[in-house]
């Protein structure tokens, strides 16, 4: 399984962006998916997740409300909508896939078996 994300940039405080996450192989539609980010000298830390059928999602408590993760198993991509923009969301954000989570969902980076590359995500005051 190959995972690709982009969608990120520069962008100003206060806007938007829609980063994708699109994936090779069979496995996509039946793992769940989690959005990861490292901010410049942090640890990269869980951002958000979604079922397999996009029933359930999680999110950290930093970004309930202005980030919403989403999928099309039919297209084999997921979505992270990122609004309202704030300084301390500039980071490499990253896509991930847990091929037994089953119906949980899960904070932990251990448990996701494939990783993208990441795309940055720069935020401007």
């Amino acid at each position: 399984v190959q995972l690709v994300e982009s969608g990120g940039g520069l962008v100003q405080a206060g806007g938007s962006l829609t980063l994708s996450c699109v994936a090779s192989g069979r496995s996509f539609s039946s793992s769940a998916v989690g959005w990861f980010r490292r901010a410049p000298g942090k640890e990269r830390e869980f951002v958000a997740a979604v079922t397999w059928n996009g029933a359930t999602t999680n999110y950290a408590d930093s970004v309930k409300g202005r980030f919403t993760i989403s999928r099309d198993n039919a297209k084999n991509t997921a979505y992270l909508r990122i609004n309202s923009l704030e300084p301390e969301d500039t980071a490499l954000y990253y896509c991930a896939l847990d091929i037994s989570a089953g119906i949980f969902l899960s904070d932990n980076q251990g448990r996701y078996n494939y990783w993208g590359q990441g795309t940055q995500v720069t935020v401007s005051s």
